[in-house]
């Protein structure tokens, strides 16, 4: 069970199960040489929150946030020097970083890091030799880890998630025309008072062919859009909700509701001060003040400028061993289900919770930063 200091008001809850599914085995092997304890079960499930209540004060209040690639040296010598190499996957995002590893990296190369998700959005390292604990210390480097008060992480560790789509396919049916959950393009955490920032995944056990994850650059689908398009939603401010649903303990009888809160469309960056589109088809619900034919209408072109643009997406092919970092400040991603479950796919993910969003009429588009030919539309 998770720390009451964490969870303080989450009382009605289910009472949580043992997983019995058999563990891959270089995930046992990465677990056991991490000496967690699987005498207990894999994962720890805690139990989930009934009330909505109970979930809006989780991590309810303003915290204190300094964005890592704030301190960052903007050549990044430090972690570049490091490398073996740097190659850059697409024009606008994606890049992978060789010959280091994470659990290695100086506090200085830690901030570098950061200034470069920022600026390609996700960053890759292959054949990590990392702990759970090691990556939970590396999220810790970059804000606050987000706890969730319901979904599986590694045994001792919250804040560690398991992510496991046996997991999610023994608790329902998954197949070729209904994939797992996460077969969405959407953004992590959009519903928290502050939400995610950097992300963190390491997968130790991955398909031979398929599971591929792309990532959408929200810089570029905010530059996809003219001049005065921009100028429409520039300003407004959007309600995005939680991905689970909770009764209401005042009128339970009204059926699930999901937490909301409410954001920027565009926010500003605070490393790099470039605007991104922050939106995603699963979680962004409605633009305040509109009505809902004319919010579903803007939201609606929104969603396809930014899922339909293959020129700033990545499509990254996983290696046992590889690390992925991004920032969901500044991008949508999309897990592939297209190896239906045939061959096992674990890792484990940290996420580390940054500013509350805002966004500065004055800051820059990423192309107008660098001086990029069309910044103008």
């Amino acid at each position: 069970m998770a720390p009451a200091a964490t969870f303080p008001d989450i009382v009605d809850v289910v009472q949580p199960k043992k997983d019995k599914l058999g563990l891959p085995t270089p995930a046992r092997v990465r677990l056991e040489k991490a000496k967690i304890d699987l005498s207990e079960g894999y994962p720890y499930r805690p139990a989930r929150p009934l009330y909505l209540q109970d979930v809006y004060a989780i991590r309810d209040y303003d915290r204190e946030y300094n964005d890592a690639g704030s301190r960052a040296d903007p050549a990044k010598t430090a972690l570049f020097s490091a490398a073996t190499d740097v190659v850059d996957l697409t024009t606008h995002i994606g890049t992978e970083v060789v010959g280091l590893q994470l659990k290695d990296l100086t506090d200085q190369q830690r901030d570098e890091l950061a200034l470069l998700i920022a600026e390609r959005s996700v960053v890759f390292f292959r054949d990590q030799d990392i702990s759970p604990q090691q990556q939970l210390e590396l999220g810790r480097h970059y804000g606050e880890i987000e706890v969730h008060p319901q979904v599986p992480y590694v045994p001792g560790l919250p804040g560690t998630t398991v992510i496991w789509p046996a997991l999610v396919a023994s608790e329902r049916p998954t197949s070729f025309r209904n994939p797992v959950g996460t077969q969405k393009w959407h953004t992590d955490l959009v519903h928290e008072r502050q939400p995610a920032g950097i992300t963190h995944l390491h997968n130790d056990t991955v398909p031979t062919v398929g599971g591929d994850t792309l990532w959408a650059s929200g810089y570029s689908a905010y530059e996809k859009l003219s001049p005065a398009f921009r100028s429409i939603i520039d300003g407004k401010i959007a309600v995005y909700r939680s991905a689970h649903a909770y009764l209401d303990r005042d009128a339970p009888e009204a059926g699930p509701k999901y937490v909301e809160r409410q954001h920027p469309l565009v926010r500003t960056h605070p490393a790099t001060g470039w605007k991104a589109l922050y939106v995603n088809r699963a979680m962004t619900d409605r633009i305040v003040g509109l009505d809902k034919a004319e919010s579903d209408v803007i939201l609606g072109y929104l969603f396809k400028v930014y899922e339909e643009n293959v020129d700033i997406q990545c499509r990254f092919k996983w290696t046992p061993g590889t690390s992925a970092l991004w920032d969901n400040r500044i991008t949508m991603h999309n897990a592939s289900y297209d190896y239906e479950g045939l061959q096992p796919r674990h890792g484990t993910r940290v996420t580390s919770l940054a500013e509350k969003p805002f966004f500065d009429p004055n800051s820059p588009t990423r192309r107008e930063a660098l001086g990029i030919a069309g910044s103008d539309g």
